[in-house]
């Protein structure tokens, strides 16, 4: 096992990771802008070094800053979390280079993962069913219309490289085709500095279900059963359960075996997610993200599984700690995104917390990196914490985040709080009828 890790993250994933290493007896190092400097991952870190100043370009991003860290700490190993350079092949054979261990998949997975084509392409070699569309880049209007013809609009215009929802376009009909590609195209190249994009089946009602995957980089893997993610907001999730109220136990298994099966050929190394969109009893592979993902939490508590320690266990070359047949799945968990954001307009609210009372209790967890009188900072994601809670079936489950979410209290900032009080108590949650759309068009008729 590693004699010290650095932590290249902020927030509640990187306390999640240091508190992963102080029970394997690991010794951290924080890594931390100047506006992180009061961080509690900073805080409880047996060592921290500032990297930079609040900008992440400058600090979480800045590559040779993270390896002058490790070499002024002694760290053997980087832990990326989820975010910043968690998915950087460059990055990883950097470390490799330098022999710093990168906890996370091979440079290779990395990039064949990234490039949302060569993605495509692989999961079709390997068995995993995907969404018709184009098998490459599409560079004209010309060539686009002919797939579009072939399989039916409407179409999804998507980038290459990133996600996020941008360089993401429909087209609807030929009219809308040109334009849809010209700024899919535009806003790529502006994003990712890559203006390649891909044309795939667009699907009216679909919901989004992903598997989570192990492997250890030995031709050994498994999956840990899927997560539905359907409650999106402008291609962003914000709750998270697992197993899916949409899927039987038959499908469940089918896609894990796939998926799982995947990994082994592979020879995949760590945690990584396969991610489809499924509608009407059928499953189409949208990308595989090669990281730990802000979900993971549900797994953990239908598994008992601890992701973060498998990862450490994986990376130190000591392979899971468990088979495929060791894996069971208890009860219902479901996660709440907690965002500092007004609850209706979703502007960012960042500030000082005044007053901060976290829910407990039987089955409550909270992922969270704040405390009362900790200022939130303008400058990253607005990510306040995750509620997770665990119930014995999907209905105590309910009960249980619905009785949370009352206890939860954050004073002197707008959060999210409210919105999830309300989606609890609504009939489509509370019966599993839901897909991505489902949202955008609900604050839609509220507004």
């Amino acid at each position: 096992m590693f004699n010290k890790v650095l932590i290249a993250n902020r927030g509640e994933i990187a306390l999640r990771v240091l508190r992963a290493c102080k029970e394997l007896g690991i010794a951290t190092v924080a890594v931390h802008s100047t506006a992180d400097s009061e961080a509690m991952h900073v805080r409880l870190a047996d060592e921290s070094v500032c990297i930079g100043p609040p900008p992440a370009r400058d600090s979480y991003l800045n590559i040779h800053e993270i390896l002058a860290a490790c070499e002024i700490t002694g760290a053997d190993a980087i832990h990326p979390g989820y975010g910043f350079l968690s998915e950087n092949a460059k990055f990883a054979e950097i470390l490799e280079a330098h022999d710093i261990v990168f906890i996370g998949p091979s440079a290779e997975h990395i990039r064949i993962m990234g490039d949302k084509i060569e993605a495509k392409n692989t999961a079709r070699r390997l068995g995993i069913p995907v969404v018709p569309g184009s098998e490459g880049a599409v560079t004209d209007e010309d060539t686009a219309r002919g797939i579009a013809e072939e399989i039916g609009y409407p179409v999804l215009i998507k980038a290459a490289s990133g996600g996020g929802g941008r360089g993401m376009k429909v087209a609807r009909s030929q009219a809308d085709l040109g334009e849809a590609l010209h700024t899919a195209r535009s806003e790529a190249k502006a994003a990712f500095g890559d203006d390649a994009v891909y044309i795939e089946k667009y699907l009216g009602q679909p919901r989004h279900i992903e598997i989570q995957v192990m492997g250890d980089g030995k031709g050994g893997g498994v999956h840990l059963g899927d997560r539905d993610c359907s409650l999106q907001r402008r291609h962003q999730k914000i709750l998270e359960e697992a197993n899916s109220p949409a899927l039987n136990g038959e499908e469940r298994k089918r896609m894990g075996d796939i998926c799982a099966n995947a990994v082994r050929e592979l020879g995949y190394a760590g945690a990584g997610t396969v991610e489809f969109l499924y509608e009407n009893g059928e499953f189409y592979f949208i990308e595989m993200n090669t990281r730990l993902q802000v979900e993971h939490p549900v797994t953990e508590m239908i598994t008992g599984i601890d992701l973060v320690n498998e990862q450490l266990r994986v990376a130190s070359g000591g392979g899971l700690s468990f088979t495929q047949e060791d894996v069971t799945f208890s009860g219902h968990a479901i996660e709440c995104r907690i965002n500092a954001e007004h609850p209706e307009t979703f502007v960012p609210s960042p500030g000082r917390i005044s007053y901060y009372h976290p829910p407990g209790g039987l089955g409550v967890r909270v992922d969270s990196g704040v405390y009362q009188g900790y200022s939130i900072p303008p400058h990253y994601d607005s990510l306040i914490g995750k509620l997770i809670v665990h119930g014995r079936n999907r209905v105590e489950c309910l009960m249980r985040l619905r009785r949370a979410l009352d206890e939860y209290v954050v004073d002197g900032i707008n959060t999210t709080l409210p919105l999830f009080r309300e989606l609890v108590s609504n009939t489509d949650i509370q019966d599993g009828h839901y897909n991505i759309h489902w949202l955008e068009h609900y604050l839609a008729q509220k507004a």
